[in-house]
């Protein structure tokens, strides 16, 4: 067989594919979801949070979605409890979404999901991205990402640094990348757990701890209100708005980007027409301008994965953050 005849092969088997699929597509009109509910793996107040209410939000705003869709808090182990949950309980329930971040695959990495793995679910799809901050209290002793580093220098334990998920997720992650980077030892940072963002920048504005590693959405508006003070956004390059006069980690010296990712999975049983309405609920919403205002007025980033290709994403991303774990000495799911 020619080339010619090989492309023309696969083209037949391509087209009839795709007739194949048609029906399928088409039924993916049938299903409407009952009661739909978004879960928030996290307590109010945090980025599971925003993702959620806002999101359902605007489906149902918006009319892409009906009836209204409502939010429950799940929080426990940074998405763990709830992607147990989903799996004990809710493995063929087609009316609940779940929201996941780049937190979630940082400790499906290092098996802090139990015996579950990014293979356990089906991954819906991507409605934005934002922005790993340091932030520091108005009034803190720290006014640059320098003047932070130079104390973990002369001792990691001397400085109290806290955000949600224990040691090893993704909130701990970003500044002991830093730490590495500067020469001192993350695993000596002093690191108090919390559940969700709400409860962290709570713990900033009190004063227990002196540091937090959040995310630019969750940080935006007690900055705007001059309560607390970012040393550093972990951007590739400055984020606009409130943000504008925030130098980069990489201005300060220190090659740590760490975009957070945000969407949604579903149960892993759901039916193909099931899993296509919810894909194409996304799809629709990512595409409106009114959705693409909103979320950058939340401090969000386009960033519209869905499908396949946001699945794709998901998998890779847990297997490189099995890599990340290994170098810096944390225990990984070996999946």
């Amino acid at each position: 067989m020619n080339v010619w005849e090989d492309t023309y092969v696969n083209y037949i088997h391509w087209a009839v594919g795709a007739v194949m699929l048609m029906p399928a597509a088409a039924s993916a009109q049938d299903f409407q979801p009952r009661n739909p509910e978004c879960i928030a793996p996290a307590a109010p107040g945090g980025g599971f949070d925003l993702t959620c209410r806002l999101t359902s939000q605007k489906l149902n705003e918006l009319g892409i979605v009906e009836p209204s869709i409502r939010t429950t808090n799940m929080p426990g182990g940074i998405g763990a409890v709830a992607y147990n949950t989903i799996q004990a309980q809710r493995r063929k329930d087609p009316n609940v979404i779940v929201a996941v971040s780049t937190g979630s695959w940082v400790n499906l990495a290092q098996g802090k999901f139990g015996r579950f793995s990014e293979n356990d679910v089906r991954w819906l799809g991507a409605v934005g991205a934002d922005y790993g901050v340091l932030a520091v209290r108005k009034d803190s002793r720290f006014k640059t990402l320098e003047d932070f580093v130079a104390a973990l220098k002369v001792d990691p334990a001397s400085v109290a640094i806290g955000a949600g998920g224990t040691v090893g997720s993704q909130d701990w992650m970003k500044p002991a990348l830093v730490a590495k980077a500067a020469g001192a030892d993350p695993k000596k940072m002093r690191y108090l757990s919390y559940e969700g963002g709400g409860e962290a920048l709570a713990a900033l504005l009190g004063g227990t701890i002196e540091a937090l590693p959040g995310d630019a959405s969750e940080m935006v508006g007690q900055l705007e209100a001059g309560e607390i003070r970012v040393l550093a956004t972990f951007s590739a390059e400055r984020l606009p708005g409130a943000y504008a006069e925030v130098p980069t980690a990489k201005e300060a010296g220190y090659d740590v980007e760490w975009p957070i990712v945000r969407g949604f999975y579903a149960p892993p049983a759901i039916t193909d027409e099931q899993y296509a309405y919810w894909t194409k609920a996304l799809s629709t919403l990512n595409a409106n301008p009114e959705w693409q205002k909103a979320r950058t007025e939340q401090g969000l980033y386009a960033y519209d994965l869905v499908g396949a290709d946001f699945g794709a994403f998901a998998k890779k991303l847990t297997q490189d953050f099995r890599a990340l774990a290994t170098e810096v000495g944390l225990p990984t799911s070996g999946k």
